[in-house]
């Protein structure tokens, strides 16, 4: 079908020191204990974390030196050595940004290569599994530190490593006077991804974690991250299982000569036009002039993972269909109303309104068939005799499920198809109709559902997860459960996805997760045809 040309507003979005169990023998006993708890060696030094009741945490430990003055736009270097114990109670500066979602936070800082570790709190027998967390944020928004590990890390009885890494132009500006000795340029937050993943084979072990057990896995941008990490040659051995969610290999990343367009059109924008100091110029500007100038999806500069022959040398969807990817098993899934988060983002600034206003409008059925209409061109008809609307619903709802099954459940369900041929495969699908919505921020004009970034409170500490009722904290533990089994073995509780299998398992609260035909659910074989 090729590609949909959207309006602006659908583009949103060692060894352990002295740990042991805990003997109750007087409060001093507990005292050192819990002090001698909380300090680990890792191969560049002592850190000293924090120990709660269930869980113990090291935060802002920088895994790669600061990537300032000449390593702007350089690979990552070796992290700093330090004598005596850093203190890792506090997490690292997040990486420069505008704020993205309500949960972000905006930041000028470049010194931001840090990540965080919790464990659990008990000692264990063997060494357990480790969990390294790729955000989202379309590669321009979002850290490690705002998702916190503890439950996942309690109750799964994991290792949680969250990981900061380069974002917008500090991360993927693939500008040709920037190219190092190889020829090759932009990548740099794979880069930083792949760094953090090497301090974690040399690390784990001094946490309580198996190096040769870890599992990556991200979140939308962080999902496309662990894809392009499972075709770049330099991962090999560093992780042995991938977890994908909201996101999916079929969707290609940016060719050279689109990331080239890209960071010209960058530095058209910001002022860097002469090319015979181009680099100079860029070097020159602020991280507050770098982020200002790639601005918002939609209206900004889009910039992101691009084949650039050495980090990358091919598209992660080439390397699938022709199964040059690293052999492990894959969990892989979406939320059921994923793109009703987009919807919302449009209500919520009054694109569709008559004329500009400060208040959310709610779309209507002409808005609606007018949308699709610019959206999908000659298949526009067939679209909207698909998706007719339902008058027991709002026009949003109907929208969403359009731009949920079309950007989502497609690609989601081919590339898991592709991967079931190969890998031992497992799919999923998040469906919470009631998930709880950002704390902060306007209460949405309608029902969002199991929405983009819905499912991450189940699994993370994160601010909106404190509005989760009894019925969604059990829910919650069995996402937990099922995503730690899963690391530990590999394997998950419900059948491997096969062709001649299309079941996937749904995570539903009130007793509703079970498994459906995600096939039929989405209109897959509709949208396959339109291509």
């Amino acid at each position: 079908m090729g590609k949909v040309s959207y309006p602006r507003w659908a583009v949103t979005l060692g060894a352990l020191v002295l740990v042991g169990p805990v003997m109750a023998v007087g409060p001093a006993a507990a005292d050192d204990d819990r002090r001698s708890a909380a300090v680990v060696r890792t191969d560049q030094g002592a850190v000293r974390g924090t120990v709660a009741a269930d869980h113990r945490s090291f935060q802002g430990i920088p895994y790669a030196s600061p990537p300032l003055g000449a390593l702007r736009w350089a690979p990552p270097q070796p992290g700093p050595t330090w004598t005596g114990v850093r203190d890792a109670t506090r997490p690292g500066a997040d990486c420069a940004q505008l704020r993205g979602l309500p949960m972000d936070a905006p930041s000028e800082a470049e010194d931001c290569l840090y990540l965080n570790v919790t464990t659990p709190r008990s000692s264990a027998r063997t060494p357990r599994p480790v969990m390294v967390w790729l955000h989202g944020g379309d590669f321009r928004f979002g850290s490690g530190d705002g998702y916190g590990g503890q439950r996942l890390a309690a109750g799964g009885d994991v290792i949680v490593v969250t990981v900061n890494y380069r974002l917008g132009a500090l991360g993927f500006l693939a500008h040709p006077a920037l190219a190092g000795r190889n020829g090759s340029t932009g990548n740099f937050g794979l880069q930083d991804q792949q760094a953090a993943l090497r301090w974690v084979r040399r690390n784990a072990a001094a946490f309580g974690g198996d190096p040769g057990n870890v599992t990556l896995f991200g979140q939308s941008a962080g999902a496309t991250s662990v894809c392009a990490q499972l075709a770049a040659p330099a991962t090999a051995g560093l992780f042995h299982r991938a977890i994908m969610q909201s996101n999916s290999c079929a969707n290609p990343v940016q060719t050279r000569a689109e990331a080239t367009g890209a960071a010209e059109e960058f530095a058209r924008r910001i002022g860097c036009t002469d090319p015979a100091v181009v680099a100079a110029c860029l070097r020159g500007q602020t991280p507050a002039r770098l982020v200002e100038t790639v601005g918002y999806p939609g209206a900004g500069v889009d910039l992101g993972p691009v084949i650039d022959g050495h980090t990358l040398p091919v598209d992660p969807a080439e390397a699938l269909t022709n199964g040059r990817l690293h052999r492990v098993p894959v969990l892989t899934g979406m939320n059921r109303d994923e793109s009703r988060l987009v919807v919302w983002g449009m209500e919520r600034v009054g694109l569709n309104c008559p004329a500009p206003s400060p208040e959310p409008c709610p779309l209507t059925d002409a808005q609606y068939r007018d949308q699709v209409r610019g959206m999908f061109g000659d298949h526009a008809e067939e679209v909207l005799a698909r998706y007719p609307r339902d008058p027991a619903q709002p026009a949003s709802a109907t929208l969403g499920a359009v731009l949920t099954d079309h950007d989502y459940a497609e690609p989601v369900y081919s590339a898991a198809l592709a991967f079931a041929r190969r890998v031992p495969t497992f799919g999923y699908e998040f469906a919470d109709e009631d998930a709880p919505f950002f704390t902060e921020g306007p209460e949405p004009t309608f029902a969002t559902g199991a929405y983009h970034c819905a499912e991450l409170p189940y699994l993370f500490t994160v601010d909106y997860a404190e509005a989760l009722t009894p019925t969604q904290r059990r829910l919650s533990d069995e996402m937990i459960r099922a995503w730690s089994d899963f690391a530990r073995t590999g394997r998950a509780s419900w059948p491997r996805l096969r062709p001649d299998a299309p079941y996937v398992r749904v995570f539903a609260g009130g007793g509703g997760s079970g498994s459906t035909d995600f096939a039929a659910v989405h209109a897959y074989d509709f949208w396959r045809s339109l291509r």
